[in-house]
């Protein structure tokens, strides 16, 4: 019995030891480790809506209209923020009604300059080809002072062959079209008409249309005519099997 007893106490204290570790481990699994503070960055500014279709004209010396162009412009530019000490890419809508048209017509060369707010100035310069009768964009150059730009940006490119047309006619292009200039810029232009040669008073010329909108009449057709094929198919099938239906039912 002394032995029995003596064995008791050193047990009940294993027990207690016991579930003091427990008791310990058990609070510490309940403290949940501290989650990292999720990094959040600023999402990339929404495109802006379709740009405005603007007028812009250009007169000679004695006040005839020599260049005529109706279209939105979009600027697409890659520049180094000030802010964001950063190389970011921003879209611009040029606005028609705070832009301001100039340029000058040649025998062989029209230019055209848009001058809009922020110090934005795009020049287009159309080339024409007397031999052929063709003319076509070959340059186009941008300046502009933007207030998040760290330095005044500029691109060129005078050795473009853009809007095709023909010495006398408009040449039209109602879809999006991207122009690139150059590595940090590229035009956007949409519902595009523009006659740099040719005109006759203050009207464009007949519309040389672009692939893009002869494309987009194409598919209609496309669909047009397979839909008349399968209704002709289905016709014949239908007649010749109303023929042979009739013929076995002849008297022999």
């Amino acid at each position: 019995m002394k032995q029995h007893s003596r064995k008791q106490p050193l047990f009940l204290a294993f027990i207690a030891f016991l579930a003091v570790t427990l008791h310990q481990g058990f609070a510490a699994s309940d403290v949940l480790p501290t989650a990292a503070a999720p990094q959040t960055t600023a999402p990339p500014p929404a495109p802006p809506a379709r740009p405005e279709r603007g007028n812009y004209t250009v007169t000679n010396g004695n006040g005839t209209v020599c260049l005529m162009a109706r279209m939105g412009l979009q600027l697409n530019i890659r520049f180094n923020s000030a802010s964001l000490n950063n190389t970011v890419q921003d879209v611009l809508n040029l606005q028609p009604n705070v832009t301001k048209s100039s340029g000058s017509c040649d025998s062989d060369s029209a230019t055209l300059l848009l001058m809009a707010e922020e110090k934005t100035n795009l020049t287009f310069l159309f080339t024409l080809n007397a031999t052929s009768s063709k003319y076509h964009l070959s340059g186009v150059t941008l300046s502009a002072a933007w207030p998040d730009m760290s330095e005044p940006f500029s691109a060129s490119n005078s050795s473009l062959d853009y809007l095709r047309g023909t010495l006398g006619r408009s040449y039209m292009c109602r879809e999006e079209q991207t122009l690139a200039v150059a590595v940090n810029f590229s035009l956007n232009t949409f519902q595009l008409q523009v006659q740099p040669f040719g005109l006759t008073g203050d009207q464009f010329g007949a519309a040389e249309e672009c692939q893009l909108d002869e494309d987009d009449m194409l598919i209609p057709i496309i669909v047009g005519t397979a839909l008349a094929s399968l209704v002709l198919i289905v016709l014949v099938a239908y007649l010749i099997g109303r023929k042979r239906s009739h013929a076995g039912y002849q008297t022999i």
